[in-house]
């Protein structure tokens, strides 16, 4: 039976990957960060059930491991495609990782040694890491990657590894490999909106305005501050938290006048997380409209307003710093009045964009993108896995924002294509 490359290891794609595998079809498993599980492996809790992210997520993610018939390509990027459905060959460019992964166990030896400490991009830049290090606990494969940018080579890495298992910095190279392939599966998910192009929200230039993503790594029981709410300013538990809407979405002057989509249930689904665990913080939500539409939304919304969340139609104009709170002016448009607010923290609900090096995949790929940059499909109606390609099918975020059952959902659907593509290689 013919293989199948997906490119991206996210939620879309490993769904994708284990469908394939268990109809007995080969998957090749590309990802270009250390580890398989994508932004869902960041998140706390997921709506509309508030179910921990990787109680949902790890457990796919260990199947993927251990299915005989999906090979995990981590740290790879595609370099080149070329051929038709039923023989694609795609070559793939593995970084090193300057670690022998067959002799690596994931220990954790070499990461409690190393005295380096650099930006954690897994915690969203509110927590650190060393430069031998494992993205978070629950990482597939799991084995270190050693950072060779902020390496000091102090060697004591190599001397407290009892496997030996550590590579200097010219043992390991960059690996070209060919893969034949019946079809490809493109599941590259999303990147999210710089916040820093809205200037009057004061992001990085107020430490206590921070992103969704910084927010979700906070109140993660396995993130920096164990779970724990607190202003980056001081470290104090905020007593007032404001999330505001629609930050890099429904913005004209942005380049972003798309829906994201999954910001309102997020902010709602965070809010409550607030109000849960600590009834005694004000939670606001300042929102253009509410998007519930998925099953069970509109009760999830009800649920947040009878927790004592408070929605605000209308967008404060800009964030000022007040001493030890911010200030903000927004008028609800629903009542007509002006109020000022004086949060201790505030949660800017960035949007979703096309993922880095998605038009570099596209142009390869020879498959195009729409006018906001996600991949395009044939028939967003009866067809909205397929692309003008034949043999090449997208799944999940790479193709408009969406949340993550519906990821799933297309992951499933693009694998069904791309089965029956293998089964006509034979």
């Amino acid at each position: 039976m013919a293989d199948v490359v997906i490119i991206g290891a996210g939620v879309a794609g490993i769904q994708a990957a284990l469908d394939l595998a268990d109809h007995n079809i080969h998957v090749h498993l590309i990802e270009r960060e250390p580890t398989i599980g994508g932004h869902m492996a960041q998140l706390d809790k997921t709506f509309p059930t508030n179910d921990c992210s990787m109680c949902i997520l790890s457990p796919k993610m260990v199947e993927v491991a251990r299915h005989p018939d999906i090979t995990i390509h981590t740290c790879s990027e595609v370099e080149s495609v070329s051929g038709e459905v039923g023989s694609f060959r795609v070559r793939v460019r593995k970084h090193p990782r300057y670690i022998i992964e067959e002799e690596c166990n994931g220990c954790g030896d070499c990461t409690l040694i190393c005295p380096v400490e650099v930006y954690n991009r897994f915690d969203a830049g509110i927590g650190v890491r060393k430069a031998i290090y494992k993205p978070h606990a629950q990482a597939v494969p799991d084995i270190v990657i050693k950072d060779q940018e902020h390496c000091i080579e102090c060697g004591l890495c190599y001397d407290v590894c009892g496997k030996e298992a550590i590579l200097h910095e010219d043992e390991d190279h960059e690996r070209l490999i060919d893969i034949e392939a019946a079809s490809i599966i493109v599941a590259t998910g999303y990147g999210t909106f710089d916040a820093r192009n809205k200037r009057q929200l004061r992001y990085l230039a107020v430490p206590d305005v921070i992103t969704s993503l910084e927010f979700e790594r906070m109140i993660n029981a396995s993130g920096p501050t164990g779970g724990e709410l607190r202003r980056l300013s001081d470290g104090k538990p905020p007593r007032s938290v404001a999330f505001i809407q629609c930050v890099g979405s429904r913005d004209i002057a942005a380049g972003r006048p798309y829906c994201s989509g999954v910001c309102c249930m997020y902010a709602m689904k965070n809010a409550m997380l607030i109000r849960e665990k600590n009834p005694e913080v004000d939670v606001t939500v300042f929102y253009n409209d509410i998007r519930a539409y998925g099953k069970g939304y509109e009760e999830y919304y009800e649920r947040a307003e009878n927790l004592g969340v408070r929605f605000i139609r209308g967008f404060p104009g800009e964030v000022f710093e007040g001493g030890d709170h911010l200030i903000m002016v927004a008028e609800d448009t629903e009542t007509g009045e002006v109020e000022t607010f004086h949060p201790d923290l505030v949660v800017l609900s960035i949007g979703l964009e096309p993922a880095p090096g998605s038009e570099e995949i596209g142009t390869m790929l020879g498959i195009p993108h729409d006018k906001a940059g996600f991949f395009d499909v044939a028939d967003r109606k009866v067809g909205p896995v397929l692309t003008v390609k034949p043999g090449i099918y997208v799944a999940g975020t790479a193709t408009a924002p969406r949340d993550i059952p519906d990821s799933v959902t297309m992951g499933g659907a693009a694998a069904m294509r791309a089965y029956l593509d293998a089964l006509r290689v034979g």
